[in-house]
């Protein structure tokens, strides 16, 4: 089936490129694969992407916009970019730490924080939503000692508990959830980055008296600035999809906790879908935009390179 093929050696070419064998595949195998691959992602990607926005529009346009004009989708549209725009920071600021201590020093313990830095991609999303409600619920090791009536309390679980301060089955307990299940993002991103480049700019910036913070600004931060860029993209697209562990900590009040995957749910098993598929187009274009964004990072990357 396959033809092997003895190349001439090219003009510049070492001697021991000369007479290499390259293994070419009959025209019609290589249809075959392409023609698959594509009906595969037709058939697995484009078509469900296109239903989305197909069912969305069914009853024109001016019921898919009607679908955004109901307070519940608005609400939970605000509460995603909340629970986004808390999330995506803090792990953008841990990310650049984390990845900073591991790639750039040695010490004791650094496997295990490697370790953990994976485990939210080992555990299941909805255990993830578990542990909070068994530290934070009102039975839960922490959840059950808020009683402001106890003097017995600290004074900031006193102050928390007179204001009925609440993390599960409220806004802390979500934004908390996204941010544990988007905790790897940008450090797992960043930390084969940085360990590739190595650290002899940082050392030479110190010998030439730099301090840490002046040769983190100009050194480190524009060699990773890509690889930052790309981490940040994929934990803001999953903290905006993200379904199981904000499922499990939010109590589906409607108008309160819901965020926009959870409220596609709650419409779509109320036979509205018109409204679910309209709300599904926007987290389709918010993949969409992702993969636009993903591509382009990669291309300048490469363009830098």
């Amino acid at each position: 089936m396959a033809a092997l093929v003895t190349t001439p050696p090219l003009a510049g070419q070492p001697p021991a490129a000369a007479g290499r064998r390259v293994v070419r595949n009959p025209a019609w195998v290589r249809v075959l694969f392409m023609t698959v691959a594509l009906l595969f992602v037709a058939g697995f990607l484009v078509l469900p992407l296109a239903a989305v926005f197909a069912e969305a529009l069914r009853k024109g346009l001016g019921a898919y916009l009607d679908s955004f004009r109901d307070p519940d989708a608005l609400s939970a549209i605000r509460l995603t970019l909340l629970a986004a725009a808390v999330a995506v920071p803090a792990n953008l600021v841990f990310g650049v730490a984390a990845s900073w201590c591991i790639a750039k020093f040695d010490f004791r313990g650094k496997s295990v924080l490697i370790t953990l830095i994976d485990l939210p991609f080992a555990v299941s999303p909805v255990i993830s939503g578990l542990i909070y409600v068994l530290v934070f619920g009102a039975q839960g090791w922490y959840g059950q000692y808020l009683d402001a009536a106890d003097p017995a309390l600290p004074w900031l679980q006193q102050w928390l508990a007179a204001r009925d301060f609440k993390i599960i089955f409220a806004v802390p307990g979500i934004v908390l959830a996204t941010t544990f299940v988007t905790f790897p993002f940008v450090a797992r991103e960043l930390i084969p980055l940085m360990q590739q480049q190595g650290s002899d700019e940082e050392y030479a910036a110190l010998t030439l008296g730099a301090s840490g913070w002046q040769t983190f600004w100009r050194i480190t931060l524009p060699n990773i600035k890509w690889g930052l860029f790309y981490g940040v993209i994929l934990c803001n697209a999953r903290a905006m999809g993200e379904f199981g562990a904000v499922s499990v900590v939010s109590g589906h009040i409607r108008g309160e906790t819901n965020t926009m995957p959870l409220h596609v749910e709650i419409l779509y098993n109320e036979y509205n879908f018109v409204a679910a598929f309209a709300v599904s187009s926007l987290l389709a274009l918010l993949a969409l935009l992702t993969l636009f964004l993903k591509s382009l990072v990669e291309w300048r990357a490469r363009k830098s390179a």
